[in-house]
């Protein structure tokens, strides 16, 4: 799909604030975009790409239909240039360290299939060994060298780093010069989920743009428009997702799955209450049999079942989000649920979920999770 400020869901603050940068010929050489997760800052950052590379903009967006235009819609425009984490090729040495553009056809696939896509989602593009994805050093002479020359269009000339917070120290440090005095029209965007990391004098040298959580009727706007979702299952998805467009289409994905995922949690429950450690093993092996994203699908469902078993207990279902099928275990199941132990119970979740994504033994996170379960819903 083509990337512009129209096909932004929301944010209409943020957008009208560069376009106005843009049109007053006021914007910084270096932005720093940030906020939240899943709420499309890299799609942000690709459509005033965009904007700045069109030939022809009508009511306040590129046209989409220009020769600049129809580059930026496959991605593949001369004058715009994307750094990203990527892994280490298998050779091995100092010779073999990658740039990004060695991953270019896959990021592109990605980007243009799902621009809110996530760092996960990255990673199993990449389909890793177990490897760290970094942007090394070699990148930043890559980059020194691509801005040395002319723009091949006449125009801007534009770098988006993604997660420049995985940039090696001495790679960022090769940038400084350019980034606090680029060529004329040249930009820089570093769309970061953690900017705290990035080298300080890096961040002294970019205009901070902050993006905040995407509001939740916007949200629900887009699932109608894009899924066909009804008004109420929209509310609801919109609700939960809390701001993030990430999560709401993983709910929406979890919907297909959410029978087996409210079995599987209602089993670990009622086998952590029984401390029947032959049940909690075969309920490892089944869970860790499912792959690495239904599990951390199903570990984000017990952490949204516990915040809602936990509300139910103030008898506010106004603000309760839950199926019929989960009402009526919740019913039952929520006086477990209590100030004492619902700390413990989403730590050990939220525990299991950061091993699963480094890659640790599933059938040895889930037994142990389940193990550790017992202590806490005993805790009442």
């Amino acid at each position: 799909m083509a990337l512009t400020f129209g096909d932004i869901i929301g944010q209409q603050k943020v957008i009208e604030q560069l376009k106005r940068s843009v049109d007053e010929n006021r914007l910084a050489h270096a932005l720093l975009i940030t906020g939240p997760r899943g709420n499309g800052k890299l799609a942000i950052a690709v459509a005033l790409a965009h904007y700045l590379l069109c030939g022809n903009r009508q009511g306040g967006d590129a046209c989409g239909t220009c020769p600049a235009c129809v580059k930026m819609n496959k991605l593949i425009h001369s004058d715009l240039h994307f750094v990203f984490p990527v892994k280490r090729k298998k050779s091995g040495g100092s010779d073999s360290a990658p740039v990004s553009d060695d991953y270019i056809a896959e990021w592109r696939e990605l980007l243009l299939k799902n621009p809110y896509f996530s760092y996960d989602d990255w990673l199993q593009k990449l389909d890793l060994d177990n490897q760290q994805p970094m942007i090394y050093e070699r990148e930043s002479g890559d980059i020194l060298q691509k801005l040395s020359m002319k723009s091949r269009e006449g125009g801007w000339k534009i770098v988006i780093i993604w997660l420049p917070e995985k940039m090696k120290d001495v790679g960022a440090n090769k940038l400084l010069k350019i980034i606090e005095e680029p060529p004329q029209e040249t930009l820089f965007m570093l769309v970061s989920e953690e900017p705290a990391q990035i080298i300080s004098t890096i961040l002294s040298r970019t205009q901070r743009v902050e993006v905040p959580r995407i509001m939740q009727q916007d949200i629900e706007d887009a699932l109608i428009a894009r899924h066909g979702l009804t008004q109420a299952d929209a509310a609801r998805v919109a609700q939960q997702s809390g701001g993030n467009w990430e999560a709401a289409e993983e709910m929406l994905s979890l919907d297909s799955d959410k029978a087996l995922y409210l079995d599987l949690f209602s089993q670990l429950m009622r086998i952590a209450y029984a401390r029947n450690i032959q049940e909690m093993k075969r309920w490892s092996e089944q869970v860790a049999a499912m792959g690495r994203e239904r599990q951390k699908r199903l570990l984000g469902y017990c952490q949204r079942m516990i915040r809602e078993n936990f509300i139910m207990n103030f008898k506010r279902d106004e603000m309760l989000c839950l199926s019929p099928e989960e009402r009526n275990f919740s019913v039952r199941f929520s006086p477990f649920v209590n100030e004492r132990n619902i700390f413990g119970i989403m730590d050990e979740l939220s525990e299991a979920q950061r091993h699963i994504e480094q890659n640790v033994n599933a059938k040895m996170v889930f037994f142990d999770m389940s193990l550790r379960m017992i202590v806490w819903i005993k805790n009442r």
